[in-house]
């Protein structure tokens, strides 16, 4: 995949939330973060331990520009930081109590989201879903930024939300009521298909945008066109960390069954024995494309939402209008969303070689070996 040269100008929290939030007056903000040890948040001491590299952005860009002028700027209240514990896994459940910065344990609900209008959760795992809920619940507004570093600094969280949206509009008009999608996918010569039914339900966007009294969560960076499957069948490929590849044979909506290709056997024995024990972990929650031109930054909440990719998720789709709810799995452990992103610098040994979306009796080619194909092309030209 080539990217077009690109430039972004330099990043702005003021901006940031001016675009996203357009904030009012004396609403109050928080951030929260997750630590292998909340304890570490009392005076800022996890600061002194390099790794968590994540929490350093959320406290020096984010902690600290609201309290060194963004917060009076905006004239916004509080901007308070919290530290929850790692949850584990993405999109978790997510645990009742955080520590403040002077040690104390507080009550999530009652501490944070009943008492803030805008929460930024800059953390280790995606909290998309079950922030989303509380949101829902509650009634704020709010944005996840996981895995944040200094190339989405620069670069994802540095650009126009409101020409994202534009742009992902015009892509969610072209896609929006299909009926189902073809993926063709070649590893190593061998080819096979993923056949995903969306049954003509409206396109979504991730676009960044989360103004007004509407309570909602924004993931960020966002420039993403969405569907939740209603049916899937087919195979597809998936790279493991350990860079194992396999085969995931789908059926009605899920993963029942997963085939070594290369790698190490065990990965995959785990992976058959956890779709034993839990089915609904192979559920395919999700279908997704990237609409904008960005670098990749070596982090997944970024490099989904660029233009050429696709990605599927297992796991919970409740907080995408699906009805994949944590209360179905097996075990709450089990209740992740994990995107699974096709992508050349993510997954080497894997070509997308076509998508085509079926929709109104006719098929159109959306992608082509990680390029936007003529369609694609001429939405986002008009």
């Amino acid at each position: 995949m080539t990217h077009k040269t690109q430039s972004f100008p330099p990043f702005s929290l003021s901006r940031l939330l001016k675009t996203v939030f357009e904030p009012q007056p004396r609403e109050r903000i928080a951030i929260l973060i997750d630590l292998p040890e909340p304890k570490d948040m009392k005076d800022y001491a996890f600061l002194k331990k390099p790794e968590l590299s994540i929490q350093r952005y959320a406290h020096d860009v984010f902690y600290q520009g609201l309290k060194k002028g963004v917060l009076a700027e905006l004239q916004l209240h509080g901007g308070e930081m919290y530290a929850y514990a790692l949850t584990g896994g993405s999109n978790l459940d997510l645990p009742l109590t955080a520590v403040d910065a002077t040690g104390k344990t507080i009550d999530l609900m009652a501490d944070v989201y009943k008492k803030y209008d805008i929460i930024l959760c800059i953390s280790t795992f995606s909290a998309t879903a079950p922030l989303t809920a509380f949101a829902k619940q509650v009634g704020f507004r709010g944005a996840t930024l996981h895995g944040v570093n200094q190339i989405i600094l620069d670069s994802g969280l540095a650009v126009d939300y409101n020409e994202v949206s534009r742009q992902a509009e015009k892509l969610r008009v072209g896609m929006t009521r299909a009926d189902s999608f073809e993926i063709d996918f070649t590893v190593f010569d061998e080819k096979k298909t993923l056949t995903i039914y969306t049954d003509r339900q409206e396109a979504q966007k991730s676009h960044g945008l989360c103004r007004g009294k509407t309570p909602d969560v924004a993931n960020l960076p966002a420039g993403e066109i969405y569907f939740v499957p209603t049916e899937a069948h087919g195979t597809f490929p998936m790279r493991y960390e350990d860079g194992t590849l396999a085969w995931m044979q789908v059926s009605n909506g899920r993963i029942h069954r997963v085939d070594l290709i290369r790698g190490n056997a065990d990965v995959v024995a785990a992976h058959n024995a956890k779709l034993q024990g839990d089915p609904v972990t192979g559920a395919l929650g999700e279908l997704g494309f990237g609409t904008q031109v960005l670098p990749v930054s070596g982090r997944d909440i970024q490099d989904e939402k660029i233009l050429g990719t696709m990605h599927v998720a297992t796991g919970r789709s409740d907080h995408l209008g699906g009805n994949l709810t944590p209360d179905l799995f097996a075990k709450p452990e089990n209740a992740t969303h994990d995107d699974i992103l096709f992508a050349p610098e993510k997954t080497p040994e894997i070509t997308v070689t076509q998508v085509r979306m079926n929709r109104d009796g006719k098929q159109v080619v959306l992608l082509e070996h990680f390029q936007p194909a003529a369609y694609m092309q001429a939405l986002l030209a008009a």
